[in-house]
C-alpha cells in the first residue's frame, strides 16, 4: 500500500494501543514504525530485477519483525521515558505496528514475502489497489476525530480510532468477497467461452474495488477483461494480446528470466523492445516512477551493440493493457540469436487521465457506458508526454 495509508493504519493501531496513557506520542511512533518495513527500497541489490523481487522480504517477515519489536520497543522506552509508559506497554504497539504493514501489503498484488526465512513465496491477495481511498479515509476521519477530542473526551476519541480500524477491517473483507464473487464469475465465463481456462487473475482497477480487471493466460499470451459489480450481466468479456514467449527460450536459465517468471507467478508478457528504448536511470522504487521522479535514457550499448533489439519481460498484474508498472529487459536479440544481457528496468507507463476516465464510465455505467478498454486507446496520444527516442519531455 502507499506510504500515506500506512501511516494512517500505525497511527490509528498505536492510539488503540497506547493512546488513553501517552496521548499523540502513541499515534507519533506507531506511525514511524508503522512505515519502517518499507525502508527497504533505500537498499539496492545493485539489479533492478533484484531490487523489483527483493523488495517485500526480510523487512516484511512476520518472523524478523517479531525478532526486532523487543528491541525497537527498549528503544523507544528509553527515549520516551517521560510519557510514564514501560517496556512491557511499548511492546505490544511496536509489534502491532510493524506487523500490520506486511499483512495488509499481502492483500496487495506485488507479492510479500511473509513467511521468510521459512519459505520465500511472495503472498499477493490481489484484493485491493495500491491506493484505495475507501480504506485509507475511514483510518484518516478515525484519527483525526481522536486527536481533536482526546483532552475533551478520552472515550470518545477512543471509539472514534476503534471506528476507523473496524471500518476499513471490514472493507479488506469485502475486497475479498468481491475478489471472489468476481472469479466464480469469470470462471463461469471461461467454461462458456473457447478460452481454455489457464492462471487466471482477478484484481481491482485503480483506486476502487467495483470494476475488476481479469487476465487469463494461455501459450500464445493473455486474455484481459474487465466486470464490474454493477454489471447486470453475469459474465465477462475479453480481449487477447500476444505474447512472444519464445524469444525467451534460449535464455530460459537465465537467472532473471527465471526470477521475473517466478515473482510474477507466471503473470508476464514477453515482447521485443526498439534498440533505442529509454530506460530507467534513477531509483526506479514505484513510488517515484508514479511521482515521475526516475531519470530516463537511452540503453547504453556498445557500438557492436547499438543494433540490438532488448526483449522485454512486463508483469502483468500490475497496470493493463498497454500501461504497465513493471517491465525488464532481460535479453538481446543479436542477429538470429537471443542473448541474456545484465538486466535494466523501463521506465513505467503511467495511466493516463482519459483511460482512468474511461475505466470510470465502466464501472459505474455497466457495458453500455461507450467504454473502451484501454488498449483501444491510442498509447502514442498526447496521453504519454515523453519522446520514446529522446527521453525527453514533448509536452507542457
Amino acid at each position: 500500500m502507499d506510504s500515506l495509508t500506512h501511516i494512517a493504519l500505525g497511527a490509528a493501531v498505536g492510539t488503540a494501543v497506547l493512546g488513553r496513557k501517552v496521548g499523540p506520542r502513541a499515534a507519533l511512533w506507531g506511525a514511524a514504525c508503522g512505515t519502517l518495513p518499507d525502508l527497504d527500497v533505500l537498499v539496492s541489490h545493485g539489479d533492478p530485477v533484484r531490487d523489483f523481487t527483493f523488495h517485500r522480504t526480510e523487512s516484511h517477515s512476520l518472523f524478523w519483525l517479531t525478532v526486532a519489536s523487543p528491541a525497537l520497543a527498549w528503544l523507544i522506552a528509553r527515549l520516551q521515558r517521560s510519557a510514564g509508559a514501560t517496556f512491557r506497554e511499548w511492546l505490544p504497539l511496536v509489534w502491532l505496528t510493524l506487523i500490520t504493514h506486511p499483512l495488509l501489503d499481502a492483500l496487495t498484488v506485488y507479492g510479500t514475502q511473509l513467511l521468510l526465512p521459512f519459505s520465500d513465496y511472495p503472498v499477493g491477495v490481489g484484493s485491493v489497489f495500491i491506493i484505495d481511498p475507501l480504506y485509507t479515509v475511514p483510518l484518516v476521519v478515525g484519527m483525526a476525530a481522536a486527536l481533536r477530542l482526546r483532552s475533551k473526551d478520552p472515550a470518545r476519541a477512543a471509539r472514534w480510532n476503534a471506528a476507523g480500524l473496524v471500518a476499513s477491517t471490514l472493507y479488506l473483507g469485502w475486497t475479498v468477497a468481491a475478489q471472489s464473487h468476481v472469479e466464480a464469475i469469470v470462471h463461469r465465463s471461461l467454461a462458456a467461452s473457447h478460452i481454455v481456462d489457464g492462471r487466471v487473475l482477478v484484481t481491482p482497477t485503480p483506486f476502487n474495488s467495483i470494476l475488476w480487471r481479469v487476465v487469463v493466460m494461455d501459450d500464445d499470451g493473455y486474455h484481459e477483461g474487465y466486470y464490474s459489480l454493477l454489471d447486470d450481466v453475469a459474465s465477462a468479456d475479453f480481449e487477447f494480446h500476444l505474447s512472444q514467449r519464445s524469444l525467451l527460450e534460449p535464455v530460459r536459465d537465465a537467472w532473471n528470466a527465471q526470477r521475473l517468471a517466478w515473482f510474477s507467478k507466471g503473470f508476464y508478457m514477453v515482447s521485443e523492445a526498439a534498440p533505442e528504448q529509454r530506460i530507467a536511470t534513477g531509483s526506479t522504487s514505484s513510488l517515484r516512477q508514479v511521482l515521475d521522479l526516475v531519470e530516463t535514457a537511452q540503453a547504453a550499448r556498445s557500438a557492436r551493440a547499438a543494433h540490438r533489439p532488448g526483449i522485454v519481460m512486463t508483469d502483468l498484474r500490475m497496470g493493463q493493457t498497454p500501461w504497465f508498472v513493471f517491465s525488464f529487459v532481460v535479453a538481446e536479440r543479436d542477429g538470429e540469436s537471443v542473448v541474456s544481457v545484465p538486466s535494466q528496468q523501463l521506465p513505467m507507463r503511467r495511466l493516463p487521465v482519459d483511460a482512468l476516465a474511461q475505466l470510470w464510465r465502466r464501472g459505474v455505467g455497466g457495458r453500455t457506458a461507450g467504454f473502451q478498454t484501454p488498449s483501444e486507446l491510442d498509447p502514442a496520444d498526447p496521453t504519454d508526454p515523453t519522446d520514446p527516442t529522446t527521453g525527453t519531455s514533448v509536452a507542457p
